[in-house]
């Protein structure tokens, strides 16, 4: 129509101008043209161009420039038409799309038409219209990342000033150079700052263009490259990465050369060192499609390399270095091969599945073996390809993969190389430290026992000494020091700082660490401080110090250094004295004594005296100098300069031990240490003398007492004479006179300021160190003390006693009573803890007794309402923190009120006493009336802090017991409150184990553990309740239960004497609460992985002993999960079957183990190997077990039908042994059971199925059984007739075991019975049998099970009698059967955690050796586990992409049919087109499907399925080999009208009225299946567009096969006909 319209108008209107503007519209109208309008206008101006083209043509040269001057008023005109009425009206329309809030607006075509008028107007009008339409979009371009810039400065958005200059770009001239640069300027400043969509557009739209100019094409592709060069060296985010990339996958054609392109035309990237540091930025990068693309270029750098066979290197700044990509034609094979395997590896680590990536793991020693092929000083390859395949291993969703990436780095033996040490040295100190914090990297491996060191631990101390050797000297201490400091940098979890710092105390011989490494091992240290792991966070710091022992460069530090380090190490966790770890230290200070770096102002050295001890004789004059002015400051002191002083005092004696040992003359008795304290004993010596003293010195001097006392008792066994241990005591004794003084007088009068309460707290502490001092030495050297208990009882009652009635309380009066009820506490502690001192007679401790007793509980103290001098910010009038401080002064009452109870305990009343003697009750109100002060205890759990409650629980331990008749209500209220406190610290390690102890001790006391249902229903339900409150908190919190069982099982452990006496009355409560103890029988939580890790990490700690520091440091608190077993198996073991009392218990126990197995059989038909319910059963069997020989004979008769049915029931392999292992410890005690047994044969063998199994193994050791049989041919010839009969069950393990018992039992007849007519008629069926059975199974697996179940360490090696032993039944059966390590308990268990008796029924050891030698496995078992030790990863079987076909998904505007050609197999023709089909599962069977019969494409309605994990679920990966392309259902019809228009034919998949059946219907070559939506089928408005419809006959009432199956039926029909095609042709 336009060409008629057009041609006519010529003819009337000879003037072009006329004519253009006849068919434009009206720029000011505000109405917007039609598309139609601007296409007549665009095809008008084609028409006039094409007859200028011809008049120029027709008239020649010389008329054409004459045409050409004419035309100038036309060109002139259509620059006019863009600039005013184009132009206007994209700004118009960019406005209503705007409006439409960015939706794609019904003028989208009208836009595209505009642009198409635009490109040919600058086409006609050359250089002034193309820098016309540069100027008014090159800015938009430039401004797209400021969104308010381009809102002010142009009515365009981006995408339409793409649009504009793209019209320009392919007319732009050489000598517009100018407009080109800005242009390319533009378009690299959008894509760095422009959105993802913008960046795609600007590359396709703009950069395309200009390579495609060729006037501009040599040129741009160098400034392109130039511009993304120079970006990538100042910006190496992850984003610039990705875009970069994304711009060379795209205009890779431009950018690497070819065999059939110009050379001159291209640039090549290969020889450029910036574009493969690029590549293998991409090679690791986080975003999938990234990899993709750096792959691709790589890929199509090498094939480009191995067409072309040029040598080349890329540019390196060094001449000595390996390019990071060259070629070789004389290495070409060596070449391929290497970059093949690389691609292969680098593909495979984009899968998530660990059985996809292990087999191509192997290749990456390939591709190392290539590197050093030839040389081992240069490598061949650059190693930085090395290094970008353990950064994508690491960077790998899967933590299994991650994990093999670690042990393939700690494995690599050329680590010993120097070249590659120093090539990896950045790497090993960055990404892979950083990997290492991933705490489930040390998990211990299936092979590893329990309490071995994980695998990677171990695999990392052997590399990381390997590879620091390997450095060069000036090389090791840079990367030692980086190592640490990059451990400073974060914060690290317990588990890998621990085994970190353990490779690193590995490290020897190599002087790294000055002042910064110090420095920087410090705050590693700071971050270990974090964990609630006290044991983990312990062994850490020895591995820390070690480090530092043996990378110190002692000539760089000094001691000043070295002082301020070991500050930071805790004497409860590690550095304690007398563990190994001291000693390694003061053997370090002396050997560098005299290398130490010199400390400014300070002379180290004098003749005879280690430099340590002259530094720390210096710093103690320093420390106990009190500049002036500060001398009475309220401040308390720091208390760690104290405890550095302290350490290196006591270090500095240790020194000087070692070297007086080592010298000839020893200076007797430590004259050293004397004056190394002088100062401090100097100060001692004066505090009661000189009341001048500075407040601030007696302090510091007392704090160095406490922590020179605290510090100096060894925590392992002392040694026979420790020279510097008693010289310390004999200076300290001689000064305690004058500190008690100078303590009492504080103490009683002078502390009178809120900061005087930590003063209190100092002297405290410090008494409590003279006690333990005087504990040591003897308290006849301590006479003092008793005048001083008195005194301080004394004066502190008067103290309490004044002005008790005060209403306005001042502020000296109120910290006088804290301070005196904190020194009665203390003074109540002395006297319960060291009765030696018989200070509880005295008047004193009379008086505080009657005080206590009659003082108000719970009394707040009153806050003073004011100051009345001038105090610091923590006295000043706010008097913040007095809540704590009131808080203290009732938890010091308490502990006295404990000690006032304890005393009097046999007086308090009962509630079984009609009343209390009335003079107690006057004088002692407290003791007589337990029911008011039980009522005053709960008060003070509601008022007092979580952390503050301890004696309040022991006063209530004391209190319940006596009032549980007369207010049981009260105790129950009192444990309620109780265990909300426990609750509340569960957070709080600190304080949590003590007051659970506490409380344990308070609800199980043994008075309230005695009492009855009928006797206390609510107590006794209580304290069940209670029970089973903790037992639920241990599940989360490891060690609860074991505190709780610990403690029950110390109150009714029987005693060796007095068995008549009150030890039964005390195991009666055993009795009342057996239900507990059953518990604890088959205790053991399954718990998460991170939960076992910690368990096997505290395991591994522990067996290193007295190697390790931590464990002699820290206070071992019987954590492990298996202690409440071995607990209650070491109590059953103590038990005595002749006392009455403990056969019922054994009894209820047994009855209570065997309803609880049956429990288990009904809740689970059958569970899984190491689920809880097997666990369950197998603990609750081993119990039995050794209860059994404990157990009187009528009881078992009358639980053997329980254990019959036990056997019946489908059990795991380890609880089957136990229950055989049990029947035949019985049948061989009571043997006249026996007819009992044969009764389990006569079960319905349907029912009984492979469960007969198990008394069929109670036979294969008939022999045993019948030792103690007289008649034993009644039962030999019972024995034959019973498994004859199963011989020939039609199971094939039934069979088995039957020939088995066969075989066994026929042994004993022709040993016992040989003579026998009977067994001689018998003998030859038998003998034939087990003949064909040695013999004539040799067909698959029958003969290979047959010799393994004789092998099997149940029937081969096993002695039921010789073998019964706790290490048997708890830890070699369980190995033996396929258990978890974790329930496997050692004996060290049982000897270390508990008091295994001597004289137990049950040995502990197994005294046989056979049985705990063999290897674990069950003989079913191991059939399969030959099996997959035989499927060796032999070589890998996965298809590679080529470079053509591995197009990123997100390149840029491929058409889908184009995209579907360049990836495409050619195998057959088929197109699967599945757009209509919504359900992953469906789409992703028939992608499986369409790959395995070769079809060439898959036609889906959206990309995004194929990472849907329904999806890949059934395509297992066969979306990476098969072209997926994506057609949306509004685009199907154009698709297959151009598929038709291809010579295609279109099937449809569906039943209708002219279908065709499948079975008749030939499929042409070119065809496209069709196939409809799961519910609706093919929509009516696409069935016009079929050429066929075919369905698949059926035969059933179902209307319809799934859709998945019916396309896969079509397309085996398909390639079935094309295959049968093939072969008649050939």
């Amino acid at each position: 129509m336009n060409s008629v319209l057009v041609d006519a108008l010529l003819l009337q209107c000879h003037d072009p101008c006329a004519l253009v503007e006849i068919l434009s519209w009206d720029s000011k109208c505000d109405s917007i043209p039609e598309r139609e309008t601007v296409d007549a206008l665009h095809f008008a101006i084609k028409k006039v161009r094409s007859l200028q083209q011809q008049q120029e043509f027709e008239v020649g040269d010389k008329a054409g420039d004459n045409l050409t001057v004419k035309w100038i008023p036309f060109r002139k005109k259509l620059e006019d038409i863009v600039c005013s009425r184009c132009l206007p009206l994209l700004s118009k329309l960019c406005y209503t799309e705007e409006q439409n809030n960015g939706a794609l607006s019904r003028n989208a075509g009208l836009m595209r038409a505009l642009c198409d008028l635009i490109s040919c107007c600058a086409e006609l009008c050359g250089n002034d219209l193309t820098e016309k339409l540069a100027a008014v979009a090159v800015p938009v371009l430039l401004s797209s990342g400021d969104n308010e810039s381009l809102e002010a400065t142009s009515h365009f958005d981006v995408d339409t000033a793409i649009e504009v200059i793209a019209c320009a770009v392919p007319f732009l001239r050489p000598e517009q150079i100018h407009v080109v640069d800005k242009v390319q300027s533009a378009a690299v400043t959008c894509i760095k700052t422009g959105k993802d969509a913008v960046v795609s557009k600007v590359v396709v739209k703009l950069l395309f263009s200009l390579l495609n100019n060729n006037h501009l094409k040599k040129s741009s592709v160098i400034r392109i490259w130039e511009s993304l060069n120079a970006w990538q060296a100042v910006d190496n985010s992850p984003g610039a990465t990705t875009r970069i990339l994304l711009c060379l996958t795209a205009l890779s054609d431009y950018l690497l050369p070819s065999a059939d392109t110009d050379a001159t035309e291209t640039i090549d990237l290969r020889v450029s060192e910036g574009f493969w540091e690029l590549v293998q930025k991409g090679l690791t990068h986080r975003d999938n499609v990234s990899r993709k693309r750096a792959l691709y270029l790589l890929k199509r750098s090498v094939a480009v390399s191995e067409e072309m066979k040029s040598a080349f290197q890329s540019c390196q700044s060094t001449d000595n270095a390996v390019s990071l990509f060259w070629w070789s034609p004389e290495r070409n094979r060596l070449i391929v091969d290497f970059w093949e395997d690389y691609m292969l590896i680098m593909e495979t680590l984009d899968e998530t599945q660990i059985h996809l990536v292990m087999p191509v793991l192997h290749k990456i020693n390939k591709l190392i073996e290539a590197t050093i092929s030839e040389s081992q000083d240069c490598p061949l390859f650059h190693i930085s390809w090395l290094i970008c395949v353990y950064r994508r291993m690491f960077d790998s969703e899967n933590k299994a993969v991650m994990k093999e990436g670690v042990l393939h780095l700690l494995s690599l033996h050329v680590m010993k190389y120097p070249v590659f040490s120093q090539g990896f040295a950045e790497f090993i100190v960055g990404p892979f430290v950083d990997i290492l914090s991933e705490s489930t990297l040390f998990n211990r491996s299936a092979d590893q026992e329990i309490g071995s060191c994980p695998e990677i631990s171990v695999k990392l101390q052997k590399f990381l000494v390997t590879f620091t050797s390997s450095l060069p000297e000036e090389n090791k201490g840079r990367f030692l020091l980086q190592m640490v400091q990059n451990l400073a940098n974060r914060h690290w979890c317990a588990v890998p700082i621990l085994f970190i710092s353990q490779a690193l105390a590995q490290v020897k011989g190599c002087r790294a660490f000055g002042v910064e490494g110090l420095h920087a091992l410090r705050e590693v240290l700071r971050s270990t401080m974090i964990t609630h792991q006290v044991l983990m966070r312990g062994a850490a710091q020895c591995y820390l110090l070690q480090t530092a022992l043996n990378l110190t460069h002692v000539q760089m530090v000094t001691l000043e250094d070295v002082a301020n380090f070991i500050q930071h190490f805790k004497t409860d966790e590690s550095l304690s004295r007398g563990t190994l770890l001291w000693t390694q230290l003061c053997d370090w200070l002396h050997v560098n004594d005299s290398v130490f770096k010199p400390m400014e102002g300070v002379s180290v050295s004098q003749p005879g005296r280690p430099a340590v001890s002259v530094y720390v004789q210096h710093l103690v004059e320093a420390y106990m100098k009190v500049p002036a002015g500060e001398g009475n400051s309220c401040f308390m002191p720091d208390w760690f300069e104290a405890e550095r002083v302290a350490k290196m005092v006591l270090l500095a004696s240790d020194v000087e031990e070692i070297q007086g040992l080592e010298s000839e003359t020893h200076k007797p008795k430590q004259k050293g240490l004397e004056q190394l304290l002088y100062p401090l004993l100097d100060a001692l010596r004066r505090l009661s003398t000189n009341v001048y003293l500075p407040v601030l010195k007696t302090d510091k001097s007392l704090q160095l007492l406490f922590k020179l006392l605290h510090i100096s008792y060894t925590t392992s066994s002392p040694k026979s004479h420790d020279t510097v241990l008693t010289t310390l005591q004999d200076c300290i004794l001689s000064t305690t006179d004058e500190v008690l003084e100078y303590i009492l007088r504080r103490l009683t009068s002078e502390l009178c300021l809120l900061s005087d309460l930590g003063r209190c707290c100092l002297y405290i502490s410090v008494l409590r160190e003279l006690v333990k001092l005087y504990s040591v030495v003897g308290w006849r050297r301590g006479s003092r003390f008793w005048s001083f208990i008195k005194s301080l009882t004394k004066n502190s009652l008067l103290n309490l006693q004044a002005n008790r009635t005060e209403q306005d309380p001042q502020l000296v009066t109120q910290i006088q009573k804290v301070v005196s009820m904190s020194s009665l506490a203390w003074v109540c502690e002395v006297a319960s803890h060291n009765t030696d001192l018989q200070i509880v007679s005295t008047d004193a401790v009379k008086a505080l007794i009657n005080y206590i007793s009659s003082a108000k509980l719970n009394q707040t103290l009153m806050k003073p309402a004011a100051c009345e001098e001038s105090q610091g910010p923590q006295d000043g009038a706010t008097l913040q923190g007095w809540g704590r401080v009131a808080a203290q002064c009732v938890h010091d009452q308490w502990a006295c009120l404990h000690f006032v109870l304890n005393e009097f305990a046999k007086l308090l009343p009962s509630s079984s006493d009609s009343q209390a003697n009335g003079d107690l009750q006057n004088s002692m109100p407290a003791v007589s009336c337990p029911s008011m002060t039980l009522q005053c205890a709960v008060e003070a759990l509601a008022i007092l802090p979580s952390d503050q409650v301890l004696p309040v629980l022991s006063c209530m331990k004391i209190l319940v017991p006596k009032i549980w008749r007369s207010d049981a209500s009260l105790c129950v209220e009192s444990m309620n409150l109780a265990w909300k406190v426990v609750k509340d610290l569960n957070s709080n390690p600190q304080d949590f184990w003590t007051t659970l102890e506490a409380f344990i001790q308070f609800v199980f006391d043994a008075n309230l553990l005695r009492i009855t249902v009928e006797d206390g229903c609510l107590i006794t339900t209580k304290v069940k309740e209670m029970a089973s409150k903790l037992i639920d908190m241990s599940h989360t919190k490891t060690g609860v239960f074991n505190t709780l069982m610990k403690h029950c099982c110390q109150t009714w452990m029987p005693s060796v004497c007095d068995v008549d006496g009150p030890v039964d009355d005390s195991f009666t409560s055993a009795l009342n609460h057996i239900e507990l103890f059953t518990e604890a029988c088959v205790y053991g939580p399954v718990f998460r992985r991170d939960q076992r890790l910690i368990q096997d990490v505290h395991a591994f700690i522990q067996q290193l002993g007295e190697d390790c520091a931590a464990n002699l440091a820290i206070t071992s608190d019987n954590r492990d999960d298996q202690y409440p077993r071995v607990c209650a198996i070491n109590f059953l073991c103590h038990l005595d079957p002749l006392n009455q009392l403990h056969k019922a218990f054994m009894e209820q126990l047994a009855l209570r183990l065997l309803k609880k197995d049956e429990e288990v059989a009904k809740s689970k038909v059958r569970y899984y190997t190491n689920s809880l319910q097997h666990r369950v059963k197998n603990r609750l069997w081993q119990t039995l077990l050794v209860l059994l020989p404990k157990l009187e004979e009528t009881f078992v008769v009358g639980i053997l039908d329980k254990v019959y049915q036990a056997g019946f029931c489908n059990n795991q392999a380890s609880v089957k042994y136990l229950i055989e292992w049990f029947l035949m410890l019985t049948l061989y005690c009571y043997p006249e059971q026996l007819h009992t047994f044969w009764d389990c044969f006569r079960y319905d063998q349907e029912k009984s199925k492979t469960s007969i199994c198990t008394f069929l193994s109670v036979l294969t050791h008939f022999d045993i059984l019948l030792e103690n049989v007289i008649d034993k041919r009644t039962h030999l010839k019972k024995a034959l007739d019973v498994i004859l009969l199963w011989c020939f069950n039609h199971n094939f393990a039934v069979r088995l075991y039957a020939l088995l018992a066969l075989k066994k039992v026929w042994n004993v007849c022709r040993s016992a019975c040989s003579e026998d007519v009977e067994f001689k008629v018998l003998a030859p069926v038998i003998e034939a049998c087990l003949q064909q059975v040695e013999y004539m199974q040799g067909s698959g697996n029958a003969m290979k099970n047959w010799q393994r179940i004789q092998e099997h360490f149940f029937f081969g090696t096993f002695h039921p009698l010789k073998d019964y032993s706790i290490e048997s039944i708890f830890y070699t059966f369980p190995s033996l059967s396929d258990l978890a390590d974790d329930e496997w308990i050692p004996l060290w268990k049982f000897s270390e955690l508990v008091e295994f008796p001597t004289n137990s029924s049950v040995s502990l050891n197994n005294p046989r050796k056979e049985l705990g030698d063999l290897e674990t496995g069950d003989w079913v078992q191991q059939d399969k586990g030959e099996c997959e030790n035989e499927a060796q990863w032999i070589d890998v079987q996965k298809k590679i992409i080529p470079w053509k076909n591995s197009i990123p998904d997100q390149d840029l505007e491929l058409l889908y049919q184009e995209r579907a050609a360049r990836l495409g197999k050619f195998s057959n023709a088929l197109i699967v087109v599945a757009s209509l089909i919504d359900k992953p599962t469906n789409l992703g069977g028939l992608c499986r499907t369409c790959e395995i019969f070769g079809a060439s494409a898959l036609v889906v309605s959206g990309l995004h399925y194929i990472n849907d994990k329904q999806f890949q679920s059934l395509s297992v990966s066969s979306e990476h080999w098969l072209p997926l392309v994506e057609v949306k259902p509004p685009q199907l019809i154009n698709y297959l009208q151009q598929k038709t228009a291809e010579g295609y034919t279109i099937v449809g998949v569906e039943q209708t009225a002219k279908s065709q059946s499948l079975t008749e219907y030939t499929f042409p070559e070119k065809t496209l299946l069709l196939l409809g939506n799961e519910r609706e089928g093919i929509p009516a408005n696409l069935l016009q567009h079929l050429a066929v419809c075919v369905e698949i006959p059926q035969h059933g009432v179902t209307r319809s096969l799934n859709v998945h199956v019916s396309g896969a039926l079509l397309i085996w029909e398909y390639t079935h006909q094309q295959m049968n095609r093939r072969r008649k042709t050939m």
